[in-house]
C-alpha cells in the first residue's frame, strides 16, 4: 500500500508539472501575439509569470521522482500552491500523497522501559 500511494503521488505530480509547463508555454505564446493597444506592462508581467510557471513546472517534473521523501514533498506542495491552476492542484495532491506515504512508512520511536 505504501509504495502505491507514493507511486500515485509521483504520477499526479508529474502530470501536474507537465500541465504547468504547457500552460506556461501557451501563456508565453499568447502574450507574444497580443494587441498593440494594450499597455506594455501587461505583457511584461504576463511574460514573467509564464517564465516563472515554466521554471516551476520543470522543477515539479524533476522533483516528482522523489515525492516519497519529506523535503521534496514539502517543496512540491509549496510549488503547487505558487503555481495554481489545475496543474498546481495535481502537484498539491501528489505532494499530499507523498506526505501520506512518508507518515505511514515512519515507525514510532521505541522507548526504553524504566
Amino acid at each position: 500500500m505504501n509504495n502505491s500511494v507514493a507511486y500515485w503521488g509521483y504520477i499526479l505530480a508529474l502530470i501536474g508539472g507537465i500541465l504547468i509547463i504547457i500552460f506556461g508555454l501557451l501563456g508565453l505564446i499568447g502574450n507574444s501575439f497580443g494587441s498593440a493597444y494594450s499597455p506594455a506592462g501587461y505583457y511584461v508581467s504576463g511574460a514573467m509569470y509564464s517564465i516563472v510557471a515554466i521554471v516551476i513546472g520543470v522543477i515539479c517534473v524533476i522533483g516528482s521522482r522523489s515525492v516519497g521523501t519529506l523535503v521534496w514533498a514539502i517543496v512540491l506542495l509549496v510549488l503547487g500552491i505558487v503555481a495554481g491552476g489545475i496543474g498546481g492542484v495535481l502537484v498539491i495532491l501528489g505532494a499530499i500523497l507523498g506526505l501520506i506515504s512518508i507518515l505511514v512508512r515512519s515507525e514510532p520511536r521505541k522507548t526504553r522501559p524504566d
